[in-house]
């Protein structure tokens, strides 16, 4: 972040698709507000090592970067917003991070470092709740959130907060309750994306089947009227399992420009730590819809949210964790370590310790990763189709595999390919020649 002043603000997105649909929105008021040298960091909290990255890159910024106006945004800036100020950082609140009036000027839109700490004391983790949850109290309504046009695929968000209280998770302190944009500006943003040539589009959210639960509809009926677009290929972000109804049910296992993915937050496999954890979801309900997923379209590719080393976990609960990427042949992990987040139950729960979480989330990417490599080696072979990225070589078959082309070929197209080989966690792939 050295050198000479930028020509225009520098956005810095950490963690999820949301956080990177949402960069957009930064990114285009600080353009709007003709913010000069302007650094924004739009922040991740799902874990201590998410916020940690988002401090040392901000205290980067301000040290390499004396004069130029470093803003804080996001998840980890509404959990840590004193910490942030004290460093010297602006911090702009979640919802008005899209605000051209947040980057107008270094005055904009943001709180001082006293008006920070008089709303929470980081030193007292009781303290945060009523600072975070003071979110769902008079807030605007959710606009939709669309990523740029740098890539093949749009990460279009519907959605933000969450409603459920799981123990682990501060996302309710850092977004408030769920709120969904409507279904006409969803359409809207989806047009956009596909008048500039994106064909596919990735459907994201912080609880995104919980979609429409505070506009009496559902992330079904917002699928419908997007399939009257001429969208040629649709995928869903994570979704817990307890929230896939029987219209949702029919549009992943019977439309073919839903692809065949199906990302589930299941986040343990032993139904004591799931009790712990307050989800709403037993382990036999997780195998037993993979099995419905499958038994309706093959070909579907599953991925999972994993956490390793809940509190009170034992060798036992992991084991059920462990067992349930072969039990729900899980080939897409998103696996991380426990991480004890201030002002979370969890984080008052007995801990089992950062080395041994961590240990067995390596234990479970390892599993993963033979899952996933087996599942690849299967491909080899076969035809699919493949959405070739900006660099004209990589991409995604329907099923999430991961490809290169041996030639290149027109970003953005959806070409038919033949699978090779599998090199690590990618197949080769050779265009059919029409």
């Amino acid at each position: 972040m050295s050198g000479a002043v930028l020509d225009g603000p520098e956005v810095v997105n950490f963690g999820c698709r949301l956080n990177i649909a949402e960069g957009e929105a930064v990114r285009a008021a600080a353009v709007e507000a003709g913010a000069r040298d302007t650094i924004v960091f739009n922040s991740c909290a799902v874990t201590d090592e998410a916020v940690r990255q988002a401090r040392q890159a901000v205290r980067r910024a301000l040290r390499e970067r004396p004069g130029a106006d470093v803003v804080v945004t996001g998840c980890a800036a509404e959990l840590e917003a004193a910490r942030f100020a004290d460093m010297g950082a602006r911090v702009v609140r979640n919802d008005a991070k899209g605000s051209v009036a947040s980057y107008k000027n270094k005055n904009g839109a943001s709180a001082t470092p006293d008006q920070v700490r008089g709303r929470t004391d980081l030193g007292d983790e009781r303290s945060i709740q009523p600072f975070a949850l003071s979110l769902s109290k008079g807030r605007p309504s959710y606009a939709p959130a669309l990523s740029g046009a740098d890539h093949a695929r749009a990460f279009l968000g519907v959605q933000t907060g969450c409603s459920h209280s799981c123990t682990f998770c501060a996302t309710v302190m850092a977004r408030g309750t769920a709120r969904s944009a409507t279904v006409a500006s969803v359409v809207d943003s989806a047009r956009t994306a596909i008048d500039r040539g994106q064909r596919e589009i990735i459907l994201t959210g912080v609880d995104l089947a919980s979609y429409g639960d505070d506009s009496k509809t559902t992330l079904a009926a917002l699928v419908e009227a997007l399939l009257a677009l001429p969208i040629e290929r649709l995928r869903l972000s994570s979704l817990d399992p307890n929230r896939i109804d029987d219209a949702l049910f029919a549009l992943l296992t019977q439309e073919a420009r839903v692809m065949p993915h199906v990302h589930l937050s299941l986040q343990a496999g032993d139904d004591m730590v799931l009790t712990r954890m307050k989800r709403r979801h037993r382990r036999a309900d997780a195998v037993a819809l993979v099995a419905r997923l499958k038994a309706a379209r093959p070909e579907i590719a599953i991925g999972a949210d994993l956490i390793a080393g809940f509190p009170t976990e034992d060798e036992d609960m992991f084991a059920n964790s462990l067992a349930l990427i072969d039990d729900c042949d899980i080939v897409f992990g998103h696996i991380f370590p426990y991480s004890a987040r201030a002002g979370t139950a969890a984080a008052r729960m007995p801990q089992v310790g950062r080395t041994v979480a961590r240990a067995r989330a390596a234990t479970l990417r390892a599993a993963n990763m033979r899952r996933r490599h087996a599942w690849l080696d299967g491909q080899v072979g076969r035809t699919a189709t493949m959405l070739v990225e900006r660099d004209g070589v990589s991409g995604h078959a329907e099923n999430f595999a991961a490809l290169t082309l041996a030639e290149p070929a027109a970003p953005g197209t959806i070409i038919p390919v033949r699978i090779g080989a599998r090199i690590d966690d990618r197949l080769t792939a050779t265009e059919i020649a029409a």
